[in-house]
C-alpha cells in the first residue's frame, strides 16, 4: 500500500513543480516561496482549529492534528531550516534554467537518499535496485550534454551548483522525515502544520531583510494563481508521502525513488506548455530514469 501512496504523492508533485515554474517567472524567489508555504499552512490550519474546538470529529475524519511536547518542536523546526535552504536555492535554479533541465537534476535526489538509508537505516539494497540507482545517475549526466547545446555549461553556471545543493538538502530531509515520522510517531498532518509554520517564521525573517524595505521590488511582485496552487499541491504530495512512511515496512530509499516518477509530468507536458528546447533528445534520458525507476519498484 505504501508504494501506491508514493505514486500518489509522485503525481501531485508533478504538478507542484509545472505550477512552480509559472509561478516564479519574473518575479523574487522569496515571496513566492512565503506565498506557497502561506497557502499550504492556510489550507491546513481548519483542520488544526478543528483539533482544538471539535476533535472527535476530526479524528473521525482522520485529520487531527496532536499536541507534541517542545523538544519535538525543536526537531520540526530543524527540518524547516533544512527545506527552507533547499527551496531558496532550487527556485532560484528553476527560475533561471529550463524545466527540462532542473527537474531531471533533481531526480539525483534518490541517490543520496539510497546512500543515507544504508549508513542510517540499514536497509539493504539488491542488485537490481543498484542497478536502477546508477541508471537514473548516469541518465542524469547524459541530461547535463543536452542542457550544454541550450548555453547552459554545467561547470560554470552557478544555478546548476544550486539545483545540486537543493537537491541534496532535500535528500536529507527525505531522510529526516521517517526518523519524525517512525521514530517520533508525527501524524501526517501535525508534521505538515508545524513545519509550515516555522517554515514562514523563518522566511518573513529573510524577507524582512532582503524584500520588505524594497518598495520597487514590492511593486515589481506578480501575484498569480498558480502560488496558492503550488502550495496546496505540495501539502497533498507530502500528506501521501508521511501517510506512506507510517508503514513500518516502508523503506525510504525506494519511496524516494518511486517519488521521481513525477519528471514523467514535468518533461513531458512541461516541456510542451513552456515550449523548451531540445525535448525529443531529452526523451532519451528520461525513458532511462523512468527504467531506472522502474527496476527498483520491480525488484
Amino acid at each position: 500500500m505504501w508504494m501506491y501512496l508514493g505514486l500518489l504523492a509522485s503525481l501531485f508533485l508533478g504538478l507542484h513543480n509545472l505550477c512552480k515554474k509559472h509561478a516564479v517567472q519574473g518575479n523574487e524567489v522569496f515571496p513566492v516561496l512565503l506565498g506557497t508555504i502561506s497557502s499550504g499552512f492556510i489550507f491546513l490550519l481548519p483542520f488544526f482549529i478543528g483539533s482544538l474546538y471539535f476533535p472527535e470529529y476530526i479524528k473521525q475524519l482522520g485529520f487531527y492534528i496532536t499536541s507534541i511536547p517542545w523538544s519535538t518542536h525543536g526537531f520540526i523546526f530543524i527540518k524547516s531550516m533544512i527545506m527552507a535552504a533547499s527551496w531558496v536555492l532550487a527556485y532560484q535554479a528553476l527560475k533561471h534554467l529550463p524545466i527540462t533541465i532542473v527537474t531531471p537534476i533533481r531526480s539525483a535526489g534518490p541517490f543520496f537518499t539510497f546512500i543515507g538509508a544504508i549508513i542510517i537505516y540499514k536497509e539493504s539494497p539488491n542488485a537490481l535496485q543498484w542497478i536502477g540507482f546508477f541508471l537514473i545517475i548516469l541518465s542524469v549526466i547524459l541530461y547535463s550534454k543536452i542542457g550544454k547545446k541550450e548555453g547552459i555549461n554545467f561547470k560554470k553556471n552557478k544555478w546548476i551548483f544550486a539545483i545540486i545543493g537543493a537537491t541534496f538538502l532535500g535528500a536529507s530531509s527525505g531522510l529526516y522525515d521517517k526518523f519524525l515520522i517512525q521514530n517520533l510517531t508525527l501524524n501526517p498532518q501535525t508534521l505538515q502544520f508545524w513545519f509550515c509554520w516555522y517554515t514562514i517564521l523563518i522566511l518573513v525573517l529573510i524577507l524582512s531583510i532582503t524584500w520588505f524595505p524594497y518598495v520597487e521590488k514590492r511593486r515589481n511582485f506578480k501575484w498569480r494563481w498558480t502560488i496558492i496552487a503550488v502550495g496546496v499541491l505540495l501539502q497533498t504530495a507530502d500528506y501521501f508521502y508521511f501517510k506512506a512512511l507510517q508503514d513500518p515496512d516502508a523503506l525510504i530509499m525506494l519511496l524516494s525513488a518511486i517519488k521521481r516518477s513525477q519528471i514523467l509530468i514535468a518533461v513531458v507536458v512541461g516541456g510542451l506548455v513552456f515550449k523548451e528546447k531540445n525535448k525529443r533528445k531529452k526523451l532519451v534520458p528520461l525513458l532511462g530514469i523512468m527504467i531506472g525507476v522502474f527496476l527498483i519498484l520491480y525488484s
